[in-house]
């Protein structure tokens, strides 16, 4: 049996379609007993929602990296603005 990390790599490896189907998968899979079922229903709704935007090509990936500079010059403009 594989470890997590011999999955982990091999799923990095995968087109980010497919690694955004696993991701929801994954998170779908941690579901725990007993959560409030209308939260729950959202937040599925709302992970299905985002994947399919992934999926069928509507939203832009951007590499962590990428998303990390992002916020950190949204954080560096709102400081400046104080």
């Amino acid at each position: 049996m594989a470890t997590a990390d011999e999955l982990l790599s091999d799923a990095l490896r995968l087109p980010p379609e497919e690694r955004a189907r696993l991701a929801h998968e994954l998170l779908l899979s941690l579901e725990a007993e007993g959560e409030d079922s209308d939260a729950e229903a959202e937040w599925a709704g709302e992970l299905d929602r985002r994947a399919q935007e992934v999926i069928g090509g509507k939203v832009k990936l951007v590499s962590h990296e990428e998303a990390r500079r992002q916020v950190t010059e949204h954080l560096e403009r709102l400081r400046r603005q104080r």
